[in-house]
């Protein structure tokens, strides 16, 4: 059975070329890191702080920009709420294949409240189920660069969304949240039948034109190609 992340889709929409390379052939190709530096500090320092890690000592070797992107993040409303998971891998199936990522956290409004003398299990399970439907659910993702230019419609939000839809049935609501980091802004997707229901068809479709690919082929538009850390070694460059 095939397994899909959101990367391998996007990787195949803009070069089937690059994907068949990539995820295929496995071919690594050496990217510079500096590229990715200030990302990984702010998603390392999110992953020990919601864990309650003294970060004190990694706080004070970020650069001032990286410190400022630091607080940036510590003040967003979306990340100051209860964590229940970060860094958290996450999978669902769709018909013949997998759907797989790796979220930034998983937050929630609700502080389920604890009796001090619970007359019973019975009463002690309906309160923690009641708390559980009035819970609303977000799926945060920080981004140090750009949100995707069409967030509703990212294969990261639909492969999140739904997996997250199979961990947390009991729920008021469930989001998606890209904090945009650069502009100190957020891009709050709430998820809806309608749009389960568009996501489920649109992966199912792109999961099954992969699979059903023999030759991969590049698109005619190769503006991107000479940035491509493929290019030395991709038939089309």
């Amino acid at each position: 059975m095939k397994n899909f992340s959101p990367n391998m889709l996007k990787t195949f929409e803009s070069c089937p070329v690059k994907f068949n390379l990539k995820f295929n052939e496995k071919i690594t190709v050496p990217q510079n890191p500096s590229l990715f530096e200030k990302g990984k500090k702010i998603h390392a320092l999110a992953n020990y702080y919601h864990r309650g890690a003294d970060i004190s000592k990694l706080e004070k070797a970020l650069t001032p920009q990286e410190l400022e992107v630091w607080e940036r993040l510590k003040r967003n409303e979306y990340f100051s709420k209860k964590c229940l998971h970060s860094e958290y891998p996450i999978t669902a199936r769709l018909d013949n294949v997998w759907i797989f990522g790796r979220l930034d956290a998983i937050v929630t409004d609700i502080q389920p409240a604890q009796a001090a003398e619970p007359l019973n299990e019975d009463l002690k399970n309906q309160s923690v189920n009641s708390t559980a439907q009035s819970a609303k659910y977000y799926i945060l993702d920080y981004k140090t660069g750009s949100i995707p230019k069409n967030p509703e419609k990212d294969y990261q939000t639909m492969i999140y969304l739904l997996c997250a839809d199979l961990i947390y049935p009991e729920r008021s609501s469930l989001s998606f949240v890209y904090i945009d980091l650069k502009n100190d802004a957020n891009k709050v997707i709430e998820f809806t039948p309608d749009l389960k229901d568009f996501y489920e068809k649109t992966l199912k479709e792109q999961c099954k034109i992969i699979l059903d690919t023999n030759e991969f082929e590049g698109k005619e538009n190769r503006n991107n190609c000479k940035f491509c850390e493929y290019n030395k070694i991709c038939r089309l460059f």
